[in-house]
């Protein structure tokens, strides 16, 4: 593939740039999985599950991802990113055909974890190919930019799927979703790939396995890899004890709702501002003060009596989140090495969406054996665990992590293209 020319670029040229080509693919795929996220319990009951068995319907796709992390290196590396995407929504596409069609428990079992490695497929060939047609001073605003565009496909999503069902039925979501990833498909088909940013050395594909690459890597992975596993803990847990507290205080599903609505909005709505902090102030002007409002908040949760103070505290929790949108993948993005960067990624999303999996877990059992609040505090100060560990190792693995690095990049960058 052909090098981008070294003249300077806006950053909205640059997210102009990928919009069609990363961006927009994002939002639509995620429009998708939005749609169907709030009626697979659902599903899963009028199938004859059991509310135990209709709970482990929602997890599914999260262990899905987690198995098909690591393969998915080999397929992006294989067929390229555009092709490993285009196969993800077309797996996809009859997975989710299956649950539409199909009313038995086993097919709607068997088709989120399907759902769950394609799109670990699908996210680690967008991770990858942003990583390498951006240069590195925007590198932090374009992986924030495609995270935001994630949150947005969520958030829209299930409107849309409501709309469906409003319709039609309760299965007309999974229409939605086939509609949004055949959409995506679409638009891979027709929109050219982008070409790679020419300030570093071309990345390497392929020739290391997984195993090999923690071996080589095992320090940053035994370190900054543990901080990461605990982001992701710490991030899916919110999902799961705000509305939990919520109960547990007896607030309504309709109160319940709107609170998330508004955190969900104010979460959205900061992506951009992060990846310019991060590209300007470093990784960790981002990433600590995430973690930290996120810790805080949990801790605090159990604070919350009433609808206005725990609405407060899930804004307070959502600002952490939405600040932090795309951070992982840009630390992830900077600690990678030019071999073989795909596979790098492939271990680096297996410790996030094994904290994933985990989080929702964590408050969960320590509830079932003392209390919810406790649950839910433990959960808290892992997050400031996580902020401490960034603090630490990200300088190590990341040449962009404090202000001081960030600018002394700049510079450089700035007299070589002045040279």
């Amino acid at each position: 593939m052909t090098t981008a020319s070294d003249a300077p670029e806006t950053t909205g040229a640059v997210l102009r740039r990928i919009s069609a080509s990363a961006l927009l693919p994002a939002l639509v795929y995620e429009i998708g999985n939005g749609a169907i996220a709030p009626i697979i319990a659902l599903v899963a009951l009028d199938a004859g599950a059991s509310t135990s068995v209709a709970g482990l319907m929602l997890s599914l796709a999260g262990i899905g991802r987690v198995l098909g992390d690591v393969p998915a290196a080999s397929i992006v590396d294989r067929l390229g990113d555009r092709r490993a995407m285009l196969l993800a929504a077309g797996i996809t596409t009859l997975a989710l055909i299956g649950c539409w069609v199909e009313h038995d428990l086993w097919m709607l079992a068997l088709s989120q974890l399907v759902i769950g490695m394609c799109t670990s497929a699908f996210y680690l060939a967008r991770q990858t190919y942003v990583s390498e047609v951006v240069a590195v001073h925007q590198r932090a605003r374009a992986l924030s930019t495609l995270a935001g565009a994630h949150r947005i496909g969520l958030f829209i999503g299930p409107f849309i799927g409501a709309l469906a069902i409003e319709l039609w039925n309760t299965r007309a979501a999974f229409g939605v979703a086939v509609a949004a990833t055949l959409a995506t498909a679409a638009i891979l088909i027709v929109v050219p790939d982008q070409e790679k940013a020419g300030d570093r050395p071309p990345a390497q594909r392929g020739g290391t396995t997984a195993r090999a690459m923690f071996t080589a890597h095992r320090q940053l992975f035994l370190t900054l890899g543990t901080a990461v596993l605990l982001v992701g803990a710490v991030r899916a847990a919110r999902q799961t004890v705000l509305p939990l507290w919520a109960s547990h205080i007896g607030l309504s599903a309709t109160a319940t709702s709107l609170i998330f609505g508004i955190a969900n909005a104010a979460d959205m709505s900061l992506f951009y501002p992060s990846g310019h902090v991060m590209d300007r102030f470093g990784r960790l002007a981002v990433a600590v003060p995430a973690m930290v409002l996120l810790g805080v908040g949990m801790i605090a949760l159990p604070l919350a009596h009433g609808a206005v103070l725990l609405g407060f505290i899930a804004v307070v929790m959502s600002v952490g989140n939405g600040i932090g949108s795309g951070v992982m993948m840009t630390i992830g993005a900077d600690a990678a090495p030019a071999d073989d960067r795909t596979t790098f990624f492939s271990v680096w999303r297996l410790l996030s969406d094994t904290g994933n999996a985990l989080g929702p877990v964590i408050p969960a059992v320590i509830a079932g054996v003392a209390v919810l609040g406790l649950g839910v505090s433990v959960t808290g100060l892992l997050g400031l665990a996580a902020a401490l560990g960034l603090a630490r190792w990200t300088p190590r693995y990341s040449a962009y992590a404090t202000p001081a690095m960030a600018r002394e990049h700049r510079q450089r960058a700035a007299l070589e293209s002045a040279a």
